[in-house]
């Protein structure tokens, strides 16, 4: 009996022990996640607590949002390539608003700051997620010269620049499923060097060299068909490239147009096209053409030199033309023995009439050799001006306001004066063209533009179940 016994002795006690070991491994840690850690409050100050806090918000914040980007990759896994392309680009707009609300932390060779820039921190966020995501697609259908190729001097060479730096871009991708633009490369300077009969002045020919380039990519792709060409853009300096647009009804209603002739009142839309700035290179290049004396060895107050064309030069010209007053120099033609970049250099303002259109190179060059640009157009949209505040480095004045010119020039103080100089010398590095294309210029400035139009727009695939 007392063998039996201790016998059930011992294995009440190896059982207790075992639920015990069970009560430990299992129960006890169960309670360690419990056990609730003093807030900073309740603990003794420490200089460096601060900084750890912040540094733990900035890591939540980071996971959070890589758990919402998982999210959306895991859900357009099995999604068409437009979804993904869209998903892409709504990461994108995210992104740019968190950080830019957040402040900028990216180190960057360049920071733009300053009055100039509407939204610095904003620019500068959309620019580096631009240079980290944009994919553009080329097609490649038609031939040189009035596909792929353009002139690339004179003061239409922007098409021919931007057409020659798009084919070798890194931007560039060879896939056009990845695309978030399509670039359609043809050349309206080219098209109306090769294609148009002055003797007919027909626009027909023209225009169906337009169309023609459409109805192929749209019969042998399916990208211009599934968004009507609404992430498709062209480029065109010359001044018939609005009308020549207008052959293709989706074209001139729903693709990106990057156009010198940004006139709102022949059909530019502020909100989808983009607006280029025209530039005269005599050389393909701005050697020579960049820097300028200091304000205070400027001794005209104002220049300008040009023909009368159009009714804005007619009107400018007849109030100003070769006035004998101090310090006004507006003449149609130079007198001999004159240069018109020193005469540019020499001067505080410059007047930038328009012409028969409103583009001028005359913008560019008073920027590039620091001379304040006035500015006297109707209805134009001035280059970038989603981003740079023109109000900051340059003088706007209406038709009306020209007999009052010099009165209103004089009038703005030597303070004002030197600080629209020294602006204009900031953003001069956004318009100046570099061979190959360098960050910030005026190549990538106008991707900014269109990568901006782009993020705005919301395309569907019309073969897809809403």
């Amino acid at each position: 009996m007392n063998v039996l016994n201790w016998k059930n002795i011992v294995l009440i006690i190896l059982s207790f022990i075992s639920i015990f070991c069970l009560f430990i491994f299992f129960i006890i840690p169960n309670n360690f996640s419990k056990i609730s850690i003093p807030h900073s409050s309740s603990l003794p100050s420490s200089p460096s607590l601060s900084v750890i806090e912040e540094a733990e918000k900035r890591a939540v914040s980071r996971i959070s949002y890589t758990v919402v980007a998982d999210h959306e990759i895991n859900k357009m896994k099995n999604s068409s390539n437009l979804e993904k392309i869209e998903g892409g680009l709504a990461k994108s707009r995210a992104l740019i608003k968190k950080h830019a609300a957040a402040g900028n932390e990216m180190i960057d060779d360049y920071v733009p700051s300053g009055s100039v820039y509407w939204k610095p921190d904003l620019f500068h966020r959309s620019y580096l997620v631009m240079e980290k995501e944009l994919k553009i697609y080329v097609y490649e259908e038609g031939n040189p010269p009035v596909f792929h190729d353009a002139p690339c001097d004179g003061i239409l060479g922007m098409e021919g620049i931007f057409i020659n730096d798009m084919e070798i871009s890194r931007f560039r991708t060879r896939d056009p499923e990845e695309a978030h633009l399509f670039f359609l490369p043809f050349s309206i300077v080219s098209i109306v060097h090769y294609v148009y009969v002055r003797e007919t002045r027909l626009w027909s020919d023209m225009k169906n060299t337009v169309v023609d380039y459409v109805n192929v990519i749209a019969e042998k792709y399916p990208y211009w068909n599934r968004s009507h060409g609404a992430d498709h853009f062209m480029l065109a300096c010359h001044d018939w490239g609005p009308e020549i647009s207008s052959a293709i009804p989706t074209l001139y209603k729903n693709s990106i147009r990057a156009l010198c002739n940004a006139n709102t009142s022949e059909g530019f839309n502020l909100t989808r096209d983009v607006s280029i700035p025209e530039i005269y290179l005599p050389h393909g290049t701005t050697e020579g053409l960049l820097g300028g004396p200091s304000p205070s060895k400027r001794t005209t107050l104002v220049f300008f030199s040009g023909g009368v064309h159009g009714y804005i030069r007619q009107v400018l010209l007849e109030h100003w033309e070769n006035k004998t007053e101090d310090g006004v120099k507006i003449q149609k033609y130079l007198s001999k023995g004159q240069n018109y970049y020193d005469e540019v250099r020499k001067s505080k303002y410059c007047i930038c009439a328009s012409g028969w259109e409103v583009a001028s190179p005359r913008m560019v060059e008073a920027l590039y050799m620091g001379c304040v640009p006035v500015l006297v157009k109707d209805h134009y949209a001035k280059p970038f001006n989603d981003v740079l505040d023109w109000r900051k480095f340059s003088i706007d004045i209406g038709l009306e306001n020209i007999p009052n010119l010099k009165t209103i020039l004089m009038g703005i103080s030597q303070r004002k004066y030197i600080r629209l100089q020294r602006n204009g010398v900031q953003v001069r590095k956004h318009f100046v063209v570099n061979l190959p294309p360098k960050r910030y210029d005026v190549f990538h400035m106008i991707l900014h533009s269109i990568w901006l139009r782009r993020l705005n727009t919301r395309i569907h695939d019309p073969h897809e179940q809403p």
